[in-house]
């Protein structure tokens, strides 16, 4: 904590972590809501993104609204299918409904095996770099979202938002621990990010908000965006 920094109560932090996900389920099966709301879209479709999960929703829907855009309104549905490993049977299931519809997607480095061959086998398309996958709509984060939103607002930039939050301490104890301690901070604050399903939902939206501020979006959710832009 910086000096002079006076700690946020306990009350005051559950409050701001309420309103950013204001709107999106919570507890152990929001996943499982989350996907089925989506699914209940698709019939009137003209673009799916699909993700690998709530976290990913909520950073590709922030954005959108950042950038003026109403997702909504132009029927692009963001299906959050449960990770990657499960495009294939998504791709299966969705059948028909997905005839006439435009499909993008992101997808992490360590899983463009798993999405390339889900969407061969659907008949979509081969790819065998990334940017077969780009020509095909779907958009590769090196080595995921969080780590792209980071690099992209930069260490101070993730610890301003931290601290407006009221976690900074937090994630000084955390720097502290043996096991991580002296590591690149980069790697400290993915870390910290992804303790939790809660948390990494809620810094999807924050870190996203704050990279619209400072025009840094990070190039694959930019790309994504564009491809279901309907200008």
């Amino acid at each position: 904590m910086a000096t002079g920094e006076r700690p946020m109560d306990a009350v005051r932090r559950r409050e701001l972590a309420r309103r950013v996900l204001d709107g999106y389920p919570s507890g152990p099966d929001a996943p499982i809501q989350a996907t089925a709301h989506a699914l209940t879209k698709i019939d009137r479709a003209v673009a799916l993104v699909l993700v690998e999960g709530v976290s990913d929703q909520i950073a590709v829907e922030t954005a959108a609204v950042g950038r003026g855009r109403d997702l909504d309104a132009e029927r692009v549905v963001v299906v959050p299918i449960g990770g990657a490993h499960a495009i294939g049977r998504f791709l299966t299931s969705a059948g028909p409904l997905l005839t006439p519809v435009r499909l993008v997607g992101l997808c992490d480095l360590a899983e463009v095996d798993i999405v390339a061959r889900g969407l061969a086998a659907a008949g979509i398309g081969a790819s065998r770099t990334h940017g077969d996958l780009a020509a095909l709509g779907f958009f590769v984060c090196v080595d995921d979202l969080e780590d792209e939103l980071i690099r992209a607002i930069g260490v101070d930039g993730v610890e301003a938002v931290l601290a407006a939050q009221g976690d900074l301490g937090s994630f000084r104890t955390m720097q502290g621990q043996l096991a991580w301690r002296g590591r690149p901070p980069e790697a400290q604050l993915r870390r910290f990010m992804g303790s939790g399903s809660r948390r990494k939902s809620r810094y999807a939206r924050l870190l996203v908000e704050a990279a619209i501020a400072r025009d840094v979006l990070p190039q694959p959710l930019d790309q994504l965006l564009c491809a279901v832009s309907l200008s």
